[in-house]
């Protein structure tokens, strides 16, 4: 599902892997993240995915003139799980809306394990 808006200029569309690519990407480099988790729904087993498997641990959902983002994270032991989550919620909205011009409504965080 690809995201649209208008310009002065004409209509942009940006790709839904796009987006999910920036949201992973802006997760992981908060502070506190281990990485993104994908829940298998046959078993209810969370996996770790590698970098080039981020789109699975973030979903998008389009609304009429912004976009919803849901993050499924796995975080370090020890760490503040409001603050990380803090965190990734304003730097996953900053990114998205700066970089490809999309404004958010909201960006949920679901945290999914805690790794040591």
């Amino acid at each position: 599902m690809d995201c649209k808006f208008r310009t002065d200029l004409g209509t942009v569309t940006v790709n839904e892997d796009i987006l999910l690519k920036v949201a992973g990407y802006s997760a992981l480099e908060c502070y506190g993240i281990v990485g993104m988790a994908s829940k298998r729904t046959t078993d209810g087993i969370v996996q770790m995915l590698g970098l080039e498997n981020l789109g699975r641990g973030v979903r998008i959902r389009a609304e009429e003139d912004r976009v919803d983002v849901d993050l499924y994270i796995i975080v370090e032991y020890g760490i503040s799980i409001s603050a990380v989550a803090d965190s990734i919620i304003n730097t996953v909205k900053y990114r998205i809306e700066h970089l490809t011009g999309i404004s958010v409504g909201k960006v949920n965080v679901s945290v999914e394990d805690i790794r040591v």
